[in-house]
């Protein structure tokens, strides 16, 4: 083991541990919302260092994370602060919340936490109130998995995908978020551009990408007619994909390149899931605030 993450590790078993984790957070974030962000921000950067460290000491889920970073030194990016899990027989849940450390803009790491907190916890109440019904009601199956994955960690950027799976049904939605670590912000894409001229040079890019997988590949299949498709295959005009929002999900991958995603059932039917588009950088460059992020 390095030196240096034993050294941190030590440092970390020497702090008192508090009697409940989440009673500390809830106050902590109490505290946040009835003073109207009036606190001093050093104080809410010692009060999230405090949080963070007991995390560490009180729950092994939370060690296990931390333990998992090859230097904590270099800062621990993404941690699963919280689990919610259901195992029984029929019915499962496996429900894992990330949370954001280390962020200077405090405000910012909140307003994530919050998120991913809140988000995770309606889905599992929902989930319960699902098995309730079921088992009110002669019993059934049911089950539910959400985790996330960091697509992107370098210097600057930061990028989480955050997906909910129905393992009954095979429902999926997928979130994406992209930090933006040096200047501590949360990236959109009117962010990254200088005006909404984007939006059809990826969509005719995109479009033409789904028609030319679709020539070559018999298990590709986008909600997009073009010449010579089976009749059989082809769909309502109205139903057609006809361009991406102008917050369409994304990420910038480790390449500095600018990746479009879509949900499932969004861009086609359901088996092809997750659907992504990596977007040549010379087709977008002109449009482009700048090439920090975008490369």
């Amino acid at each position: 083991m390095d030196k240096k993450l034993q050294q941190l590790k030590k440092e970390y078993q020497a702090t008192p541990i508090p009697i409940e984790l989440d009673l500390v957070v809830n106050n902590a974030l109490k505290q946040k919302k009835t003073s109207g962000f009036k606190y001093k921000w050093i104080a809410g950067a010692a009060a999230a260092a405090a949080i963070f460290v007991a995390g560490v000491n009180s729950s092994p889920m939370v060690a296990n994370a931390v333990a998992k970073v090859p230097v904590l030194g270099d800062l621990v990016k993404v941690i699963t602060f919280k689990e919610f899990k259901l195992n029984e027989e029929t019915y499962k849940a496996d429900i894992q919340v990330p949370a954001v450390t280390n962020l200077e803009n405090k405000t910012l790491q909140v307003s994530l936490n919050e998120k991913y907190l809140a988000e995770n916890k309606q889905l599992y109440d929902s989930f319960m109130e699902e098995v309730d019904n079921l088992k009110n009601n002669g019993g059934g199956h049911a089950g539910v998995k959400s985790g996330y994955e960091v697509k992107t960690d370098n210097d600057q950027i930061l990028s989480i995908l955050r997906y909910n799976v129905s393992t009954v049904n095979t429902f999926a939605t997928y979130k994406f978020d992209t930090i933006d670590k040096k200047n501590q912000v949360l990236l959109t894409l009117p962010i990254l551009f200088k005006d909404e001229s984007y939006v059809k040079a990826i969509s005719e890019y995109i479009k033409a990408q789904m028609i030319e997988q679709m020539k070559t590949n018999p298990d590709k299949m986008y909600w997009l007619n073009y010449p010579g498709k089976k009749k059989d295959d082809l769909i309502s005009d109205d139903a057609q994909f006809q361009s991406i929002k102008k917050d369409q999900s994304f990420y910038i991958n480790k390449d500095h390149k600018l990746v479009i995603c879509f949900d499932k059932y969004e861009a086609g039917p359901g088996a092809m899931g997750l659907v992504e588009f990596v977007i040549p950088t010379d087709l977008v460059a002109n449009s482009l605030v700048g090439n920090e992020y975008i490369q």
